[in-house]
């Protein structure tokens, strides 16, 4: 798992508009980056409206969100339009970025270890340094507690 102060592992993804969204992208900003499961999901959905209803909060404070998960860009692309999510969605399908941050994890399933996604958010520095690290955490409510940290 990764904690504060350490470096945050460089990233090259496809966002929804099709372009390549990279850690170097975001230089001299706060990113909230966070991991989410599945697009148009019950949950993800929710932490996803929360994050777009905060948006302007976020900007204020000097933040950009990104939200990482492993659908496809034309997933994302149908997800942002439908819900008008003013930030970066970016695809990780081979859930690389997912498990270079520490959010793929196993879980049983009938006796067979499964991987899934942790849901987790990292606020990362102007620098590319991890400043804070929630992991395993509700969607909602979770836009109001990384806007309490920062």
């Amino acid at each position: 798992m990764l904690k504060e102060n350490d470096p945050a592992p460089e990233f090259n993804l496809m966002s929804d508009s099709g372009e390549q969204v990279s850690l170097d992208t975001f230089r001299g900003k706060k990113i909230v980056l966070y991991f989410y499961p599945r697009d148009n999901t019950p949950g993800c959905t929710a932490e996803a409206c929360a994050f777009r209803d905060d948006e302007s909060k976020y900007l204020e404070k000097g933040a950009v969100v990104v939200g990482v998960s492993p659908d496809s860009a034309a997933s994302h692309q149908r997800f942002r339009i439908k819900y008008n999510l003013p930030f970066y969605l970016v695809s990780d399908p081979d859930l690389a970025v997912a498990k270079a941050y520490g959010a793929w994890g196993e879980k049983m399933v009938d006796g067979k270890a499964k991987g899934k996604l942790i849901r987790s958010t990292f606020v990362i520095n102007e620098d590319g340094h991890i400043i804070k690290s929630f992991y395993r955490v509700n969607p909602r409510g979770h836009s109001a507690e990384v806007l309490e940290y920062l």
